[in-house]
């Protein structure tokens, strides 16, 4: 009892440290691991016993026999699952061809590349070669999320490393999945027409089961016959009978099962895949953090020092250093990317989750099928783990500073409400070259958004997701414009250090609209107008205008005609580097002005012949 209870608390802490450190989850976890395992059993017991001990040895252990084995194959499917729901076809069509190479190019590199230097640095068959590199293909959003979530970087930068983590996670763990399969149904013989029957079972099982009950389990969901209550636990129940029915009727077609029936399923239509993945992500959570621990406790000191030379440094030298940029260089061979972002893009390549789940899933399961050098699968994968998180984590930072791909300011705009009044500001940003990013809860006024071509994000302020979106890093401006006053001002609380580091504003109040005593510092546009007027200036006149600013008398002029009508509000003055400046309560006349300045306001013309 108290070893289970301790690898729940010890899990969550490593959960708290990495999202208090700002470093991917997996780093904590597996060192813990480490901790409570081989390196107790080696320097703080006395018997030479772990801390934890997860295969029961005839004295102590949790699982007896094969339970550890039955325990992590289905965490993994149900990880697995989760990964595959957030793979969307329409993504991978629409997604910039450079993150598309990656993908196919770049896996295709890192796969062969990454054989060859398994097999000539530590002697390693051919099809634990494969695995190997099967297995180090992934990065994944868990690992890159954090590591990037504080360094300002171009927006294309982000969106490169952020989509290839997403994508490749599934890809990588199918491509893993189907190599094991094949060197699993042999069984380390030769591989005879027998094997290559198998091994096509597996293919075929796994893609029949995985695409029938996804499709039968979006029809169970969409046409209600569970109810809501029941409907995350249901989901969660088919997983694992389809993992097991496939299973029985292919041995080790059950993770290909799972894979394809996340990924038929993350692009149905239903509307109850954001609930399910939510559901999904926490369970995940809780697995993974278990899991981790198990997983490295489980390892004994024999099998890293296996890898306790020299030539696992050559490798990992390879493999971060030649493959990884090889592998960039050629899939963003004449894309946009300059060269200094494509060497950081190079640098960045932490492996995950996923390549550390299943390399330990398969260790044990070829091991324990006689297969050779697979024991050399489980250390190896935790070394490209630990070493490329390590590295990233402590140098990504300070590389990105070094070549040049550092953000000294962050000029991109988030604004918080999608309504018209937000829709014709963003447009006129977007316009002038600010990058723009709309948020709001209502999918309507996304849609709207998305067809005058800003980026929008359908979401709840309330919610977290906004914190890892690694596309807003250069976001330095934040600007809240709802309907709501308590919503504006949690905007501000909220999200003011992370996204409005050169400047947070929101709409008035009616209090402080209607107080000249109050001026508060962050209040948009003027002391007169709140989220009513400005939206009925936006009715009336649906424009923004621009009036060219001769001095600064000339500017205080046209501000005092703005005071005296209500349909004029200047928002914005612009210099003569097309730089805007957002005009507040508090700052209204107090810009540095030069001959050739814009003013630019809302609402109807200036009536300049009588000026």
């Amino acid at each position: 009892m108290l070893e289970l209870a301790g690898i729940i608390i010890l899990g969550i802490l490593a959960q708290w440290v990495a999202w208090k450190f700002k470093i991917p989850a997996i780093l904590p976890l597996i060192l813990i691991g480490l901790l409570v395992g081989p390196i107790a059993a080696e320097f703080f017991s006395e018997d030479g016993s772990k801390w934890i001990e997860p295969i029961w040895n005839g004295r102590e252990g949790l699982f007896p026999g094969e339970s550890l084995f039955y325990f992590v194959s289905l965490a993994i499917s149900i990880i697995l699952f989760e990964g595959g729901l957030t793979l969307k076809l329409n993504e991978i069509k629409n997604v910039a061809p450079a993150i598309t190479k990656l993908i196919t190019l770049g896996s295709a590199v890192t796969f062969f590349g990454a054989a060859i230097a398994a097999h000539y640095t530590f002697y390693l068959s051919w099809e634990i070669s494969f695995l190997f590199s099967s297995l180090i293909i992934v990065t994944g959003p868990t690992v890159i999320t954090p590591i990037l979530r504080n360094i300002p970087l171009p927006k294309d930068v982000s969106a490169v490393l952020k989509w290839e983590g997403i994508l490749i996670d599934p890809i990588g763990a199918l491509i893993a999945v189907l190599v094991f399969e094949f060197i699993s149904v042999d069984a380390g013989g030769e591989f005879t027409k027998r094997a290559f029957i198998e091994f096509g079972k597996i293919v075929l099982f796994g893609f029949t089961f995985g695409f029938t009950f996804a499709h039968a389990l979006n029809t169970i969901i969409n046409k209600k016959w569970i109810p809501h209550y029941l409907l995350n636990v249901f989901a969660l129940a088919s997983v694992l009978g389809v993992f097991v029915l496939s299973d029985s009727f292919a041995h080790e077609s059950g993770l290909l099962a799972v894979v394809v029936m996340g990924m038929v399923l993350g692009n149905s239509k239903s509307p109850y895949l954001k609930e399910l993945l939510y559901f999904k992500e926490s369970l995940s959570v809780l697995l993974i953090s278990i899991l981790f621990i198990l997983l490295a406790a489980n390892i004994n000191i024999s099998d890293l020092l296996l890898i306790y030379n020299w030539n696992t440094a050559v490798l990992f030298a390879i493999v971060v250093f030649i493959i990884r940029p090889i592998a960039v260089f050629l899939s963003t061979y004449k894309s946009s990317l300059k060269l200094k972002e494509k060497l950081f893009v190079s640098w960045v390549g932490p492996r995950g989750i996923v390549a550390a789940g299943i390399a330990s899933l398969f260790g044990l399961k070829l091991a324990k099928s006689g297969i050779q050098d697979a024991e050399y699968i489980t250390p190896l994968v935790f070394m490209i783990v630990l070493g490329t998180v390590l590295l990233n984590a402590t140098t990504a930072r300070v590389f990105a500073k070094l070549i040049g791909v550092f953000l000294k300011k962050s000029e991109g705009i988030l604004i918080v409400g999608a309504s018209k009044l937000s829709r014709l500001i963003g447009h006129y940003l977007e316009q002038n070259g600010r990058h723009v990013v709309m948020i709001d809860s209502n999918p309507l006024n996304i849609k709207k958004s998305e067809e005058l071509g800003l980026e929008a994000i359908n979401t709840n302020i309330y919610s977290d997701t906004l914190m890892d979106n690694i596309e807003l890093n250069d976001v330095g401006f934040l600007m809240a414009l709802t309907a709501s006053s308590d919503i504006n001002k949690y905007a501000i609380n909220k999200f003011s250090k992370q996204f409005g580091e050169n400047g947070s504003f929101r709409l008035l109040t009616a209090d402080e609209m209607n107080n000249a005593d109050i001026i508060p510092r962050e209040g948009l546009f003027s002391q007169t107008d709140d989220f009513n007027s400005l939206s009925e200036v936006t009715r009336k006149y649906p424009a923004i205008n621009e009036i060219e600013i001769k001095d600064k008398t000339h500017f205080i002029n046209l501000l005092n005609i703005s005071d005296s009508d209500p349909d004029i509000i200047p928002i914005f003055v612009k210099n003569h580097k097309g730089i805007l400046d957002i005009i507040s309560s508090s700052n209204k006349d107090k810009h540095t002005i030069e001959p050739g300045y814009i003013l630019v306001y809302l609402g109807k013309p200036f009536d300049v012949e009588n000026m």
